[in-house]
């Protein structure tokens, strides 16, 4: 089968990687290698031949631009997958993405959901929640050299090679028609997960609890955790940690 990848980030290049190792023919495609989404440039050329398309992009801001990112985005690779025939069109996205209306991200990927249901092409949605990756990043905007703060939102993480494996069952069996959250084993708080990582990390700052600090403190209740029916990934944080400590 030949797919072609749209992003080479954390998630595009290991996913391209899987396909290959599955026997899959695989193009990615990306700034790097001559394809702009925004423009359209390149695309044709990306998708000639391909059966699926997996998209894995990612907005550069996080803000209201956002929203016009992925309706340009969208449409573009939309149109160009049914020039090319692309008969399968796959999208990662957030679990729980719909529910965060105040946070503009949110709404833009809500907005990405919506634009391929309506598209012209069979499709999927793999809907995961926050990648282990992304734990500590997250702990650096609310951080000083004192305390980390952090809001007790829940979350249930995954590792993002448990991602790739779920985005490459989708992307090589028939289209869903639908959305599958994939999700990790273990659920936590926020403000629990930061302390886990720091005392993995060697840190003695303490965690506060902040529901007002970050990016998560616009979200409700727990929205980011999977409902009944979720794909769980085998991998758990704490065994993440132990083996990513440097």
């Amino acid at each position: 089968m030949k797919i072609t990848v749209i992003g080479t980030g954390l998630i595009g290049s290991q996913l391209a990687a899987e396909l290959a190792a599955r026997g899959h023919e695989v193009t990615t495609a990306s700034l790097s290698s001559g394809v702009d989404l925004l423009t359209g440039s390149g695309l044709d050329g990306a998708l000639a031949g391909a059966e699926v398309a997996v998209n894995v992009t990612n907005s550069p801001t996080f803000d209201e631009q956002s929203i016009a990112f992925f309706r340009t985005t969208v449409g573009n690779l939309l149109a160009a997958g049914e020039r090319a025939g692309v008969r399968h069109q796959v999208a990662l996205s957030i679990v729980g993405v719909d529910l965060v209306p105040d946070l503009a991200y949110y709404r833009a990927k809500t907005l990405q959901e919506e634009l391929l249901r309506g598209g012209p092409t069979p499709w999927s949605i793999v809907r995961a929640t926050q990648f282990f990756e992304f734990v500590e990043p997250t702990m650096s905007w609310t951080s000083d050299e004192d305390a980390v703060r952090l809001p007790a939102t829940p979350i249930q993480p995954i590792a993002s090679a448990d991602v790739v494996t779920a985005l490459a069952d989708v992307a090589t069996g028939a289209p869903l028609g639908g959305t599958l959250d994939v999700a990790g084993p273990d659920r936590f708080t926020l403000d629990e997960i930061g302390r886990l990582t720091l005392a993995a990390r060697g840190d003695r700052r303490p965690v506060l609890v902040d529901d007002r600090a970050g990016l998560f403190a616009a979200v409700p209740g727990d929205v980011l955790t999977p409902g009944a029916g979720a794909r769980l990934a085998p991998t758990r944080y704490r065994d993440w940690l132990a083996a990513t400590a440097g």
